[in-house]
């Protein structure tokens, strides 16, 4: 959590990313946030998210960030 907490803090320093739940919804995170973030996840947790991933629910929070690493890194 703590390097997908520093992946977040170099995207958006304004944002506390511990309590926010709403990126997306609150568009806190734009396209392009979204799209460099994507690229900073791929290769610091060596994982492949497809297009189908890219979705309010797995991107909204820290939270539902980490867990969908932490579930790429699974399969």
């Amino acid at each position: 959590m703590e390097k997908l907490m520093e992946i977040l803090m170099e995207i958006d320093d304004s944002i506390d990313y511990e309590k926010e739940k709403a990126l997306i919804d609150d568009r806190l995170l734009d396209s392009f946030g979204v799209i460099t973030l994507v690229s900073e996840l791929e290769d610091a947790f060596d994982i492949d998210i497809e297009a189908s991933e890219m979705t309010p629910d797995n991107f909204n929070s820290a939270e539902s960030i980490y867990n969908m690493v932490k579930r790429l890194q699974e399969n």
